[in-house]
C-alpha cells in the first residue's frame, strides 16, 4: 500500500516526465515508494510510418493501459498531447500537471525563422497539423515525415536530413535542450495541438486510493483550459489524421479559446474564436468547434 507504480515509454522525455510526477509525489507523500515501470509501445516500434497512417497516437498508450489493467503499474504518465480524446473504459485522467510552454519551436541548424529558409527547403514533422500550419506559411516548402525521439529527430537534422524540424518547446526544455530552439511558433498566429505542454497522470476509473494520491498535482487552470482545447477535438472527431489545433487561456473574463482546423496538402486554414466560463470549459470547446464547422470544417475532416 506505500508502493506507487507508474507506467511509461522509455524515451528519454517519457522518462524525464516520469521521475518529475514521481518526485511530486513522493514530496507530497512522505513515506511513499514510487516506481517506474518503462516499456516500449507499438507507436515506438514503429517508425518508418507517419502515425495517421497506422492508427495515430493511442499507439503510445495501449501497452501502458495493459499495465494499468493488469494492475502491473497504478498509474501511467503521459503528454497529454498524445492522448486520444476518449479513454478507452474502465480508465481516467486523475490529474493535470501545470503545464509549460505550450508553443512549437522552429529548429534548425542554419535559419532563424521559416521566413529565412530557402526555397523548396526540406522541413521536417509528421504532424499534419504542424504541416498545414507551414503550407500555410510557405507554400513552397517541401514537407517531409519525420519520426523517432527527440535525440533521434535532432540527429537527422543535424546529418543534414532536412533544413528544419519542428517540435515542441516543452519536450526541448525538458530535455536542458532549449538552446536548439531557433525561435517560438505561438499563438495567435501558430496554434499547438491541444493539451501541448502539459502532462496527465492515467489511472484505472475507480481506483480511490490511487485518485487520492494524484489529485494534490492537479493544477486546477491547466485543466480547466487543456478541458476545453480536448472538447473543441473532440467535437470536430479529431485524431492525428486531421490537422487540428487549440489553444486556451485564462483571462480576467474567464477562459479565450482559439481553435484552426487545416488542410495540409493546400495550406487553407479555418479559424475561430470564443470566450467562456471557467465553470464549463466544455461548452467553450463545442462552441468554438461549431464555429469551425459553420465555417466548412467538415470537408477538411472527412478527407
Amino acid at each position: 500500500m506505500n508502493t506507487l507504480r507508474i507506467a511509461t515509454r522509455q524515451s528519454a522525455l517519457a522518462l524525464w516526465q516520469a521521475e518529475h510526477v514521481a518526485a511530486r509525489l513522493r514530496a507530497a507523500h512522505p513515506g511513499l515508494k514510487v516506481e517506474l515501470l518503462p516499456m516500449t509501445t507499438r507507436g515506438d516500434r514503429i517508425l518508418d510510418r507517419p502515425l495517421a497512417s497506422i492508427g495515430g497516437k493511442g499507439l503510445f498508450l495501449k501497452e501502458l493501459e495493459v499495465a494499468l489493467a493488469e494492475r502491473r503499474a497504478d498509474i501511467a504518465v503521459h503528454s497529454f498531447k498524445d492522448m486520444p480524446m476518449e479513454l478507452e473504459a474502465g480508465f481516467a485522467i486523475g490529474a493535470v500537471l501545470e503545464r509549460a510552454d505550450a508553443a512549437d519551436a522552429f529548429v534548425s541548424v542554419n535559419f532563424a525563422r521559416p521566413d529565412e529558409l530557402p526555397a523548396r527547403a526540406r522541413v521536417g514533422s509528421s504532424s499534419l497539423r504542424r504541416q498545414a500550419q507551414l503550407r500555410a506559411l510557405r507554400p513552397d516548402l517541401e514537407l517531409l515525415d519525420l519520426r523517432g525521439n527527440v535525440n533521434t529527430r535532432l540527429a537527422k537534422l543535424d546529418a543534414g536530413d532536412y533544413d528544419a524540424i519542428v517540435l515542441a518547446c516543452a519536450g526541448l526544455d525538458r530535455l536542458g535542450l532549449s538552446a536548439r530552439i531557433r525561435c517560438r511558433l505561438e499563438a495567435p498566429s501558430w496554434l499547438p495541438a491541444a493539451a501541448q505542454g502539459a502532462i496527465a497522470i492515467e489511472q484505472r476509473a475507480g481506483d480511490a486510493r490511487v485518485a487520492e494520491l494524484a489529485a494534490v498535482l492537479n493544477d486546477v487552470e491547466t485543466a480547466r483550459c487543456v478541458g476545453a482545447e480536448r472538447a473543441l477535438t473532440r467535437r470536430l472527431q479529431g485524431s492525428c489524421e486531421v490537422p487540428i489545433a487549440a489553444f486556451c487561456i485564462e483571462t480576467d473574463r474567464g477562459l479565450h479559446l482559439s481553435g484552426l482546423v487545416g488542410d495540409a496538402a493546400s495550406g487553407e486554414l479555418l479559424r475561430a474564436q470564443g470566450e467562456g466560463s471557467i465553470d464549463d470549459a466544455e461548452a467553450l470547446g463545442r462552441k468554438v468547434a461549431e464555429q469551425l464547422l459553420a465555417q466548412g470544417a467538415g470537408r477538411f475532416l472527412e478527407r
